[in-house]
């Protein structure tokens, strides 16, 4: 049991891949985690299984795919009846503990975005326990512990173990305006911040871009400190515990809206900030998505200012927006050096892998947008990942591919623990893995979009230097050259030219669909 290694996860919320100083962003400064790269290996080609929070973050604690833990869009939590890895290595006799945020469950109480079906006439509609094709009680009390209703209550607590993880301190939504263990403390040990919460309190700035917020809260009632806090306190409690242990430590930034305390306000300027290729290409022909997007924008400026989805912004926003952006990502690269310096103190370091990894990026700017959407471009779908291991090897970058499903295959194969049978990801090689020859990507959202259509859905791959997505509904189905073409900028779908590798790399993802097709529950007799 001793000999077992522990493991430290960092996660952050809307990361983009090349938002750190080791993957080579010009401005921003990540020492901390730029020191853990040092230390370990750092993924080039590391991609989501969903560009999106709850589905990518229940594929990370499943080990599956959306299409088959149910995590297909926002809005449907996690199922109860699926495996975590946490669970696999609680059951081995790790400590757990999840300090931040979840988002396992939903957050808020907004109806869904879901046209009901019309009931033709002469026909009678089912009853409503049997107007869905599965049975699942989802909105029953156990998925209600991320609802602020929840939180209104007398002495609230998320019963344990939560999806496998014994100790949990919950920091709900974003920004100034995070719920859970974080807004109860900040009731008992800091009221006076509870006044400094809230858009119409924030200090005055010049900022433009749709959501930037100056937010009064100090930096050391802010979610990101608080968070550090708990995780360090946690360790330091271990000194002397001779159990290994999974620490998972989430933060909601740099998540929209964009409200760096403090001095990580002004940190970054965004005439600092690289300029995105889509404002410079006057030769660019944008998708339909992108037109609709800039049309819209220009009809309603004050579009974005409360939406979650993907909306046209100006150079100037985009630039401010990246600047924000880079001051939140310095606060919670303050806040790994300071859970990290407490592993050392608390003596576990020398026996524990730390890892860091994002749920999904954010346009910023790449082609004339901000936040995220059904669009399937790198910006949002590839993210960091850093693997630390003190007794493996320092230094190296890796151009494997690899996925945020494949983080909890990777942690149970080091740990020398078998995975539950109907678990999808791959094991990397930084725990003798093979790791896998294709990224699989699978997007759905609730809301009807004219460029989409309702529901879209789409579903990528990533293979060699090639990016190929394919929508179910009215957009037009994507091919990038990502060797020639990095920006994305030019779809190659109708080149007669490309229609060879074209072909094969849809045969591949329909391999990928099927391999993914689950196998479990398994057979309980022959016939």
């Amino acid at each position: 049991m001793t000999d077992r290694p522990s493991y430290i996860l960092f996660i952050t919320d809307q990361q983009r891949y090349d938002h750190l100083g080791c993957n080579g962003h010009p401005v921003l400064q990540t020492l901390n985690i730029d020191a853990m790269a040092a230390e370990g290996v750092s993924y080039d080609r590391f991609y989501v299984a969903s560009p999106v929070c709850m589905p990518n973050r229940s594929s990370l604690m499943t080990c599956r795919m959306p299409s088959s833990h149910g995590v297909r869009s926002l809005g449907v939590p996690l199922g109860q009846d699926n495996v975590t890895f946490v669970e696999l290595l609680r059951a081995a006799g790790y400590d757990t503990a999840l300090i931040g945020k979840s988002h396992l469950q939903n957050v808020t109480d907004w109806e869904t975005q879901i046209e009901p079906p019309e009931d033709r006439e002469g026909y009678e509609a089912p009853p409503k326990e049997l107007s869905q094709a599965v049975r699942k009680d989802l909105d029953g009390d156990t998925y209600q512990y991320e609802r602020q209703a929840y939180w209104d209550q007398d002495n609230p607590k998320v019963p344990t173990p939560f999806y496998g993880f014994d100790h949990y301190d919950s920091v709900l939504r974003h920004g100034f305006n995070t719920g859970g263990d974080h807004l109860e403390w900040v009731k008992t040990h800091a009221p006076e911040t509870l006044a400094l919460r809230g858009r119409d309190k924030q200090f005055d700035h010049d900022y433009k871009c749709p959501q930037a917020i100056r937010t009064k809260v100090p930096e050391e009632h802010y979610s990101t400190a608080y968070i550090a806090d708990r995780a360090a306190e946690w360790l330091e409690a271990r000194k002397g515990n001779a159990k290994p242990f999974f620490l998972m430590v989430s933060f909601p930034d740099p998540h929209h809206p964009f409200t760096p305390p403090g001095k990580y306000w002004d940190m970054y300027a965004p005439e600092d900030m690289p300029v995105p290729e889509a404002y410079a290409a006057n030769d660019w022909d944008p998708p339909e998505y992108v037109k609709i997007a800039e049309r819209d924008r220009a009809a309603d400026p004050s579009l974005g200012q409360m939406a979650g989805y993907s909306v046209a912004v100006s150079k100037q926003e985009a630039l401010e927006a990246q600047a924000l952006t880079c001051g939140m990502i310095s606060m919670v690269d303050d806040a790994v050096g300071r859970v990290r310096e407490a592993a050392k103190d608390a003596g576990v370091a020398e026996n524990t892998v730390q890892m860091f990894t994002s749920d999904h990026g954010d346009h910023l700017g790449e082609h004339r947008l901000l936040f995220k959407g059904a669009e399937q471009y790198d910006s949002l779908t590839h993210v960091p990942f850093i693997w630390a291991d003190p007794k493996g090897v320092s230094g190296e970058r890796s151009a494997d591919l690899a996925q945020t499903h494949d983080i909890g295959s990777t942690i149970l194969e080091h740990a020398k623990l078998e995975r539950s049978v109907g678990m999808q990801g791959a094991v990397m090689a930084v725990a003798g893995g093979e790791g896998r020859d294709a990224a699989h990507i699978q997007y759905e959202t609730q809301r009807t979009q004219e460029a989409f259509g309702p529901r879209p859905r789409v579903h990528t791959i990533v293979h060699g230097d090639w990016r190929l997505s394919m929508y179910l509904g009215k957009c037009q189905n994507e091919l990038f050259d990502l060797k020639s073409d990095p920006g994305e900028m030019r779809n190659l779908w109708d080149s007669a030219e490309h229609s060879e590798i074209k072909a094969s790399l849809i045969e591949k993802l329909a391999e990928m669909e099927i391999s993914v097709a689950d196998r479990v529950p398994l057979p309980t007799a022959q016939a």
